[in-house]
């Protein structure tokens, strides 16, 4: 699901939006798996995606290495998929959005 701005059932309140916010997204839900992600653009002229990593847990290391697949592109890889003491296989990387992951296999 996609709403940008403009598409809202109601007008936002004076100001609450920058000029040229209206082509944003203000509510998209997307499934990974079994599991369903919420995200908007905010409400702000610039977003960071500084400072936290998105854990994404799969149940197989085909799940993994086809998430990790998926979310490369255009991204940077900061650790290659690998064995942990903690998991069969881990990795971490960025997307080309800029948003951190961490991809494990669940224990």
């Amino acid at each position: 699901m996609l709403m940008l701005s403009k598409g809202s059932p109601e007008a936002p309140p004076p100001g609450m939006l920058p000029p040229g916010f209206e082509n944003k997204v203000m509510h998209a839900s997307f499934r990974i798996g079994g599991t369903t992600l919420m995200a908007s653009d905010g409400c702000g002229e610039s977003s960071s995606f500084e400072g936290f990593s998105l854990s994404l847990s799969l149940p197989t290391e085909a799940e993994v290495d086809r998430a990790f697949a998926t979310l490369e592109p255009g991204g940077q890889v900061r650790m290659p998929l690998t064995k942990t003491f903690w998991s069969p296989c881990f990795g971490m990387l960025t997307d080309r959005f800029g948003i951190g992951w961490m991809v494990t296999v669940a224990p």
